[in-house]
């Protein structure tokens, strides 16, 4: 799994390209850390390119959330693919982890 980000106007565009699985969940989790550490604590993961996620790439994001959130932040997903929407409601995390559309449409009403 690929992760690269941009810093878009009010937020972090963190793309996830792959599977988001035990191995690659703490990469995400380390990448994000470092994304909040360099000042933007505002992140959108898009996961537009990311087909597949397990229990571990679920725990990954929400680590994530809880870091941006003491950060003083938020994190949000989008472009969120079929498998990954049906783990997140299988699992009851999509009232937690809330999804857009696109990373544009994520903290625009903010």
């Amino acid at each position: 799994m690929e992760f690269s980000y941009e810093i878009k106007d009010s937020y972090a565009e963190v793309k996830a390209n792959g599977r988001l699985n035990m191995v690659s969940a703490p990469k995400l989790r380390e990448f994000v850390t470092d994304v909040i550490a360099g000042g933007s604590s505002r992140i959108v993961v898009n996961l537009e390119n990311t087909a597949f996620m397990d229990s571990s790439g679920l725990g990954a994001l929400i680590g994530c959330l809880k870091a941006a959130r003491q950060a003083g932040g938020d994190l949000r997903i989008a472009a969120v693919q079929p498998q990954v929407k049906m783990v997140l409601e299988l699992t009851s995390m999509d009232r937690v982890l809330t999804s857009y559309a696109s990373a544009e449409e994520a903290f625009s009403n903010d």
